[in-house]
């Protein structure tokens, strides 16, 4: 069989495309795959390092990406054109869709790091070669643009990825520990993004991160969601994620509340908000308000006020210092009551 006739085989078995061909109507309306599970971490396993998104301003980040990798313990091999530059881009588009897949299906690459988010990931949707992906299950980790390849990833193919720190960051103690727990660790059952535990010291209370429940109740889903503006410019493409059933994750950074509202009324307008099980509000960090205006505190309580479904606030999902590694696709269950979220059964192997 040719390659060629391989893949539009395997795609028609997945609901999508062959590589280079955006998926057809059909991807509206295909069920959700059955998660797929990569591998857990271990030490010394090889991790790809690539940049699918947006360029650096130096090219020392990507040697201090490299770095980070290796102190976390693990051997790194780099993209091909991690040190491209094209506009305000890594690279062209087809570059760094090049070395997704490459890196996918190197059998010596374990793992695959983003050392930034940005923008420009979701231009890289039709280019990727999801049945490869499929066939080739690894840890695919970063957050804010990469928010885009998690969702379409994971609609596509069922492949659980993870929303976490990206490369060229330094790892809090609190980074450190979600990122071990989750990747390396095999918990049973594993409650996610709880917030710094500052509340026994007198006196220090955490400001920022304090959870709030706006809604009460308990909830069951499959955990989907990431960087709000992201998630609002997939909707009604054959990328965005399903919704039906899920508990749904949100963050972003530099909004103004009203552009926060106007993307919360776009998912309602949308039918997001019938369709999940669940809302988990993260960290809407350096919010940028114009007088006169809503809080961001404000936006969220009026745009929940009506919902029939369980809200929790104030989880370390976002553009924080202290970050949560979360497995989007994975079963999870939400306790707004309680201010916990959980993961149901196994997300890698």
């Amino acid at each position: 069989m040719q390659r060629r006739d391989f893949l539009q085989s395997v795609s028609a078995g997945l609901g999508i495309a062959a590589l280079g061909s955006p998926p057809g109507a059909n991807a509206f309306h295909h069920k959700p795959s059955p998660p797929i599970l990569a591998a857990r971490l271990q030490p010394g396993m090889t991790v790809g390092l690539i940049a699918p998104a947006s360029r650096g301003l130096d090219p020392e980040d990507m040697l201090f990406a490299q770095d980070v990798v290796t102190s976390l313990g693990f051997e790194v091999k780099l993209g091909q054109h991690l040190f491209d530059r094209w506009g305000y881009f890594a690279g062209t588009d087809e570059a760094r869709a090049a070395d997704l897949n490459a890196m996918f299906t190197d059998p010596k690459v374990d793992a695959i790091f983003c050392a930034r988010g940005g923008y420009g990931a979701s231009r890289l949707l039709p280019l990727l070669d999801y049945p490869s992906i499929a066939r080739n299950p690894k840890i695919l980790l970063g957050y804010s643009d990469i928010t885009a390849l998690h969702l379409a990833i994971n609609r596509l193919t069922g492949l659980i990825t993870f929303h976490g720190p990206i490369a060229t960051q330094t790892f809090s103690d609190y980074t450190l520990a979600a990122f071990q727990q989750t990747l390396m660790q095999v918990p049973s059952f594993q409650i996610l993004a709880g917030p710094v535990k500052t509340d026994l010291i007198p006196g220090q209370i955490e400001r920022h991160q304090r959870l709030r429940t706006l809604r009460g109740g308990k909830a069951e889903g499959h955990l989907i969601g990431g960087n709000l503006s992201l998630i609002t410019h997939l909707l009604g493409s054959p990328y965005a994620p399903h919704f039906q059933g899920a508990i749904l994750f949100i963050e972003d950074v530099d909004e103004a509340p009203y552009r926060v509202d106007r993307m919360l009324t776009a998912l309602s307008l949308n039918g997001v908000f019938d369709q999940i099980t669940g809302l988990v509000i993260g960290n809407f960090s350096h919010s940028r308000p114009f007088a006169p205006s809503f809080s961001m505190s404000e936006v969220m309580t009026n745009q929940v006020k009506n919902l029939k479904i369980p809200v929790l606030k104030g989880l370390m999902i976002g553009h924080i210092k202290d970050q949560a590694t979360l497995p989007i696709g994975a079963r999870v269950s939400l306790d707004a009551d309680r201010q916990q979220l959980t993961v149901q059964g196994d997300y890698l192997v």
